[in-house]
């Protein structure tokens, strides 16, 4: 299952790298395959699965690394709450304009639930929501009360990717994954749209962690898998971010994502007499 877990990782980096290229150079460079018919089909295929793919792996990477390391019954929990809660979290935000302002999404991302939500959404809350509560639980492991405050943290770093990610897809020029209805203070955005993120993040992860009714103990699990899925979708955003020239949101992603982030690669030794 380990092995299988890293597998999933690879075609998780090469489905975001090859969605990176469709969206910096195949798209704004037609000139370079529509004289092939045989590439602009291939191109065509490629950018109407790019987006879902991208998710799907990473889904799959946490769902099967999830069971690998801290078993079937956690990593189920963990999903079907954060599928459940972020998917009424978006379907009410685009029919209200609640939690994180208005907006909708468009065609990108494939099908929809009810014709409003990509179906792949909330497998994206799940998949970064995981990797996020993991790195916080390791890097809280030995904090007083640490089970909350790995829950917030947990939230805050799934938010602070959405720091870079929204800013950098909502300005792409030359395709848009979803449509602003109103404007705010962040890059255009509204600043409800943080924390709309931060509760819901909030909400499944602390109902996870309830669901659990234990601890996870980050003490000899392997960090790898959790850290370079939410590292290379961080790194992603900031990519695009950059393409868009929103350098702000960029650093934004490295002080706020990736440094806080990186502490849960440290390796803790906890004395079994006072592990909890």
């Amino acid at each position: 299952m380990k092995f299988a877990a890293y597998a999933l990782l690879w075609l998780h980096v090469a489905a975001l790298g090859g969605g990176l290229f469709g969206l910096l150079i195949a798209i704004p460079h037609p000139e370079l395959w529509s004289h092939d018919p045989r590439a602009a089909a291939f191109f065509s295929w490629a950018l109407a699965r790019g987006g879902a793919a991208g998710i799907v792996t990473g889904a799959l990477t946490m769902f099967v690394w999830g069971i690998a390391t801290i078993g079937a019954r956690r990593t189920l929990l963990f999903a079907l709450l954060a599928c459940g809660v972020s998917a009424a979290a978006e379907l009410t935000g685009t029919i209200t304009g609640w939690p994180f302002g208005g907006y909708e999404y468009l065609t990108f991302l494939g099908p929809k639930i009810a014709g409003r939500v990509p179906y792949v959404i909330p497998l994206s809350w799940f998949y970064m929501g995981f990797a996020s509560y993991v790195l916080a639980s390791a890097i809280m492991a030995r904090a007083p009360g640490r089970s909350w405050r790995a829950v917030l943290l947990g939230a805050w770093l799934l938010t602070s990717w959405d720091l870079v990610l929204d800013p950098a897809m909502a300005a792409l020029p030359q395709i848009q994954f979803w449509r602003w209805h109103e404007g705010g203070a962040y890059f255009g955005m509204p600043l409800r749209n943080l924390a709309g993120w931060f509760a819901t993040g909030l909400a499944f992860i602390g109902l996870s962690r309830l669901s659990w009714r234990a601890e996870l103990d980050t003490r000899d699990l392997n960090r790898t898998v959790p850290f370079a899925v939410y590292a290379v979708n961080v790194v992603w955003s900031m990519a695009l971010a950059i393409s868009a020239g929103l350098w702000q949101a960029a650093l934004a992603g490295v002080a706020l994502s990736l440094v806080p982030a990186a502490f849960a690669l440290r390796r803790r030794v906890i004395p079994a007499a006072v592990a909890r």
